[in-house]
């Protein structure tokens, strides 16, 4: 039997420490969606930059650790950090600004890998600094036009416009955003209606494949043209949910390039994400019965 290939998943974008009160740990929401991607068997790229810095060094040694393969640049700035604070598991984030993920240059390497991407995972906060912004976008050009592109809004601080979300909404195939994240959408694009109107609206408008609405503790639905798959958020003793979204996306993309259905994806996808939250950080190690 002919053994399928694993899918081709890459992250770009911010790659960062992110300091909690129990330690640092590595994280970044596209470089997480490839972590998780990779557990599940995905052959998993994060493109990034890093500092000539200790910082960089160690990042790069985890990188390795957890099996993600990577072009990352060096480059004269700090290794990205985040410090961020835990209230009852959830955080807020205060991030430092001009640091290398700020910088990330376009590079042969990044080139050649978006070519043969299955998947590529993007956000707006690594197109804060117009450096990184013009990488993003280009390497978004050059991806196949089979390639899912996953654009997780990931709104943080004052680092997004409206022209910059429409302009990715243009290049989607998936979109995802929560509960928080809609109410600015509602305010910058002026949409009414419920929000569920409003993620059929995106939906259509944007001619996605696929719209994910997660409102944290509580639910979360997945839109496409044809289906809406609806599941309540598993009760979980939570230790902190950094990564649990982006532990979502990587499962429901790796599940969907791998030939399951919607639900099925949606299940995994909320299963992971839950065992994410009894965690610390975003890249915790999964068990042997956790791809089930």
């Amino acid at each position: 039997m002919t053994r399928r290939k694993a899918p081709v998943v890459v992250g770009i974008g911010e790659i960062l420490w992110d300091m909690l009160p129990g330690g640092k740990r590595a994280g970044g929401a596209p470089i997480n969606f490839v972590y998780h991607a990779a557990q599940m068997g995905a052959e998993g790229y994060a493109v990034s930059a890093v500092g000539d810095d200790e910082d960089g060094r160690e990042i790069l040694t985890e990188l390795t650790k957890s099996k993600i393969a990577n072009v990352i640049a060096k480059v004269p700035y700090p290794t990205g950090k985040v410090l961020v604070e835990l209230h009852d598991g959830i955080p807020s984030y205060t991030i430092v600004e001009n640091v290398a993920w700020d910088h990330i240059p376009l590079s042969q390497d990044a080139l050649s890998l978006i070519r043969r991407a299955d998947a590529v995972c993007f956000g707006t906060l690594a197109s804060r600094n117009e450096a990184s912004r013009k990488t993003v976008i280009r390497l978004l050009e050059e991806a196949s036009p089979q390639a899912l592109k996953f654009f997780d809004i990931n709104l943080r601080g004052n680092y997004y416009s409206p022209e910059l979300i429409k302009r990715f909404l243009d290049i989607a195939d998936i979109f995802k955003l929560n509960d928080d994240e809609i109410k600015v959408i509602r305010r910058l694009f002026s949409l009414n209606g419920s929000d569920e109107d409003i993620c059929r609206h995106l939906l259509e408008k944007y001619r996605l494949k696929y719209l994910i609405f997660t409102a944290g503790e509580n639910y979360s639905i997945i839109y496409s043209p044809q289906k809406r798959s609806f599941l309540p958020t598993p009760k979980v003793c939570a230790t902190d949910t950094v990564g649990a979204g982006d532990a979502f996306s990587g499962v429901f993309v790796y599940d969907i390039l791998t030939g399951k259905s919607l639900e099925e994806a949606h299940r995994d996808a909320v299963r992971i994400s839950a065992f994410v939250c009894t965690r610390a950080g975003a890249w915790p190690e999964y068990t042997p019965d956790l791809k089930g």
